[in-house]
């Protein structure tokens, strides 16, 4: 079977250094700069930020995602038994309903919306293409879908949405990382 070249590298086992080249040399001829907290990127512009973003280490410390919270006061919660034979792959850090939800990275959100077990949730797309996952949210920040925001910028509001209408307050917050899926942000968030 024939592949185009772009058919070829846009295939998820593809040489990264290729795609990297290709999304470098997008980038370079579009010549843009990164935009604003909250704004949505220009379609010459989203080449530009993945491959910031493909090139940017996953930091090996990160700000605990609910303002105010401590890292010591953080339970490590991953593998915790679940309902239906799961394991929990995230922790739960407990806040006063209304609490300032935080964005640990910079990046581009993926989605902002609802599921069954997390409720309201939002996605966003980090360094070394990690993706972050904030959940049971009671409400969202002012972002939308393809909007790139930084570190400390407010992604949503404690609640107990989802599966965790039972629960008190609290985030859920999760990482995945490509090749490797659900790791535990339990360290990052409280490395010295």
């Amino acid at each position: 079977m024939q592949f185009s070249v772009w058919q070829r590298y846009a295939r998820p086992q593809a040489n990264r250094a290729a795609r990297f080249i290709i999304i470098l040399l997008i980038a370079s001829l579009a010549g843009c700069q990164r935009p604003e907290s909250g704004q949505q990127p220009g379609l010459f512009q989203l080449p530009m930020e993945y491959l910031h973003l493909m090139q940017t280490p996953l930091p090996a410390q990160l700000p605990v995602p609910v303002q105010g919270v401590k890292p010591q006061q953080i339970v490590d919660t991953w593998g915790a038994a679940r309902s239906q034979g799961r394991r929990h792959e995230g922790v739960d850090i407990f806040a006063k309903r209304g609490t300032p939800v935080l964005s640990t990275t910079e990046g581009l959100i993926l989605s902002v919306g609802i599921n069954t077990l997390g409720g309201n949730v939002v996605w966003v797309l980090g360094p070394d293409m990690s993706r972050h996952y904030y959940a049971h949210l009671e409400s969202y920040g002012q972002f939308s879908q393809g909007d790139w925001i930084k570190v400390g910028d407010v992604v949503g509001y404690v609640g107990n949405s989802g599966n965790a209408r039972t629960t008190p307050p609290h985030l859920h917050y999760g990482i995945y990382r490509n090749g490797e899926g659900a790791i535990n942000p339990y360290p990052y968030l409280t490395r010295d």
